[in-house]
């Protein structure tokens, strides 16, 4: 978790001083600004008949969908979309087509408009080399070609754009090769390069290091090599994450007054943080994420107020966390602290609840300890709080609650015990709550029906008690529901499936009796269709299963508020494993198009499958070890996704002919005693028990979603031989049913 970007507004750009040396082809030019040394611009003005040829040309070679160019008809300069003439002369001073879904290559013939000031042809489908002509328009002060799909290298001819004040070249993929050696001194009025997200690579060049002009510079998400030097200009915005950068981090000292955001995220740069980067006093947002970044954090090392953002994840800092890492005020202060995924010890200091500024707080996978503290609710603009893959310890505090703004209460893997307190029904606008892999206990409160905005909830692996109460009811926006491996029992409520987000549903490990409900299985929009949109990749099913992977992120605006988003990579599927459910499973179950897994093994099931044929997402199905009987139904093999399946240790008989194909699950009908699979030559192999499971089946489960005990095979073969048949009595089976319960 971590950030995901940041806004900030640029400074606005000076008026250049006069050149003095001008190229012939300039001098018209030159005559009517001394006329007109502040170009009149009008609505009216008529286009230069030489400019409106070449701009059809370069129209000519565009696919225009949208039909943005219809306009260029006749020839008033106002009625053309983009344009903006000189008012005395006609001649084209700035051309803006920005994001209006033009598609083809740059015509040559726009190279011969040399009185351009301004050229964006950003946001579009462009194609093709960038035009070396582009080096003629030698007045040109801003060229924008960002966010196309330019390919190629640096034109050369762009060295001769002496007056160019913003150059964006970016997120341009086929675009890159060596940056050349002249990028940062061929115009000594270059106050923004924006290289970012292209294909360059190379070093740095040492003329980038020296732009006295230069404030604004990015060069992320490339393929840049070497050391990260130290920039000699009072720079404003600097941007290097995503490259190869190494290297000890630099002080950046001509930037003390100057730098507002410095990214130096994903690179192999190592060493400890120098207390020099505290001294940045503009600094707004600091992301050194991802690097090789080592020992503890000096206490020296304060950054003021001014300071937005702090990102120091995925390194390898260590000691204690400090007890003051920036000054606050009442109106400034941190917005966003992540210190995630490094070796931090010792607790979390009381201190860090003076960050009254705070809004998303991450200290997961680290080795803190101690109790969470108890003043965290003074820190009321939180809305994120992420603390999980830790040795805390102690019950989560009551004074959360002040925390009203919260969205992400993140406590997994911990030592946490207590109870919930019925109090943290004042969390009304909490979307995630996951405290899953703790020791907390007692029942789910009835007042958490107020937190009625939820959507991942994850109570899993802890000792939990008691029956689903009506709160659940509540969460209308329910995607994921985890119980598992707790102690709750009783029935299963007939609103089980009642919520139309929800994605996947795991109550497995408990003791829930009685039968599946035969309610409304058409709600759930997911459950339902396999067509909906976007969901998980199609990862190993083995991680999507076993709980949700929570991708938390926040984008901190110039505006100081925090935008907070998430998304959830889990299969879609229902897990009622390892219960005491009893009865015929609802045919409901099984018309379900969108499901990927159905896991409902270890039970007292009983009654026949019904037909599959509806359910062609199906990858994983797991009935093993009830009391199943009837024959395997014929068009399970049709189920083209089907990845796993296991029907192992139930009653089924009958003869499974060998073209229905399913000697693609080998040790999938194990344990059946009066099922024939039919062999190669025609003859009928009864299923009975392995002696060791199928090597094949084992080599599945890197990609099966279900725990390596559902599908393992019990040594003990004469007992389970004894249990396959007792369970395939209703009398013994419902005595030790009522024994159980």
């Amino acid at each position: 978790m971590g950030i995901q970007g940041f806004g900030s507004s640029l400074k606005p750009y000076k008026n250049p001083k006069p050149h003095i040396s001008l190229p012939l082809s300039l001098l018209p030019l030159v005559l009517i600004l001394l006329i007109y040394p502040n170009p009149p611009l009008s609505a009216a003005v008529e286009l230069n008949p030489d400019h409106q040829a070449s701009l059809l040309l370069f129209k000519s070679w565009l696919q225009d969908p949208s039909q943005a160019l219809s306009t260029w008809v006749g020839f008033n300069c106002s009625s053309w979309a983009g344009l903006t003439c000189h008012n005395q002369t006609g001649w084209l001073i700035s051309l803006n087509l920005t994001a209006i879904n033009l598609s083809g290559p740059i015509h040559p013939a726009l190279c011969k408009i040399t009185t351009l000031e301004t050229l964006v042809l950003s946001h579009s489908n462009f194609n093709g080399t960038i035009p070396r002509c582009f080096g003629n328009i030698r007045g040109l002060k801003t060229l924008h070609l960002g966010f196309n799909k330019f390919s190629g290298d640096m034109p050369g001819t762009f060295v001769k754009l002496r007056h160019l004040r913003e150059l964006l070249l970016n997120d341009n993929q086929g675009f890159g090769g060596f940056l050349p050696s002249w990028i940062g001194n061929f115009s000594k009025k270059l106050e923004k390069l924006d290289l970012s997200s292209n294909m360059f690579t190379g070093k740095i060049p040492k003329s980038l290091f020296y732009s006295e002009s230069l404030e604004y510079l990015d060069l992320g998400n490339n393929y840049l090599l070497g050391n990260i030097g130290e920039f000699h200009q009072p720079l404003v915005y600097l941007h290097v994450g995503s490259n190869q950068l190494s290297g000890t981090l630099p002080c950046f000292s001509a930037s003390v007054e100057s730098l507002s955001v410095l990214n130096l995220a994903n690179n192999s740069i190592v060493g400890g943080i120098p207390t020099c980067i505290a001294s940045l006093r503009a600094l707004s947002l600091l992301n050194l994420s991802s690097n090789g970044l080592k020992y503890e954090i000096s206490p020296r090392l304060v950054f003021s107020e001014k300071l937005l953002v702090l990102d120091l994840s995925f390194n390898d800092l260590s000691g204690p966390l400090s007890s003051k890492i920036a000054e606050t005020t009442d109106k400034s202060g941190l917005v966003l602290l992540d210190l995630s995924h490094n070796q931090f010890s010792g607790e979390i200091p009381s201190r860090i609840t003076e960050l009254k500024s705070l809004q998303a707080l991450f200290l997961s996978h680290n080795l803190l300890i101690g109790e969470i503290p108890a003043r965290i609710g003074n820190l009321t603009y939180l809305q994120v709080i992420d603390l999980s893959h830790n040795l805390l310890s102690g019950s989560i505090p009551l004074n959360i609650v002040g925390c009203f703004q919260l969205l992400a209460l993140i406590l997994n893997d911990n030592n946490l015990y207590g109870e919930i307190q019925q109090e943290l029904d004042a969390l009304d606008s909490l979307k995630i709550l996951d405290i899953s892999n703790n020791k907390i206990s007692g029942e789910i409160p009835l007042t958490l029906a107020g937190c009625k905005s939820l959507e991942v909830v994850d109570f899993s692996s802890n000792n939990f008690s008691g029956a689903l109460n009506d709160a659940i009811t509540k969460w209308s926006n329910l995607r994921f529901l985890s119980l598992a491996r707790n102690k709750f029992s009783g029935a299963l409520p007939n609103w089980l499936f009642t919520f139309q987000k929800m994605q996947a549903m795991d109550l497995s490990g408990n003791r829930f009796s009685g039968f599946i409900p035969d309610g409304n299985f058409n709600i759930s929009l997911n459950f339902n269709h396999n067509d909906i949109g976007p969901r998980t990749p199609k990862e190993p099913l083995l991680t999507a299963i076993q709980g949700p992977k929570i991708k938390a992120f926040a984008t901190v605006a110039g505006s100081n508020e925090l935008s907070f988003n998430y998304d959830l990579f889990s299969a879609v599927g229902i897990d009622f494993s390892g219960n005491l459910l009893h009865g015929e499973i609802p045919a409901g179950l099984f018309g379900l198009q969108g499901l990927e897994y159905l896991n409902l093994s270890y039970n007292f099931l009983d009654g026949k499958i019904p037909g599959l044929e509806k359910m062609q997402s199906l990858r994983v199905l797991d009935l093993s070890h009830n009391s199943l009987s009837g024959q395997i139904p014929e068009n399970m093999s049709s189920l083209q996704n089907l990845t796993l399946l296991n029907l192992s240790y139930n009653c089924f008989s009958g003869v499974v002919p060998k073209e229905q194909g399913y000697w693609r699950f080998p040790g999938a009908f194990a344990g059946n005693p009066e099922l024939c699979i039919e062999s190669s030559g025609g003859k009928c192999q009864m299923e009975s028990i392995p002696t060791q499971p199928a090597k094949a089946f084992k080599e599945e489960m890197e990609d099966g979603p279900i725990s390596v005990w559902v599908f393992g095979v019990s040594a003990i073969v004469s007992f389970y031989s004894g249990v396959v048949s007792m369970f395939c009595s209703a009398r013994v089976r419902n005595y030790i049913m009522q024994t159980k319960v």
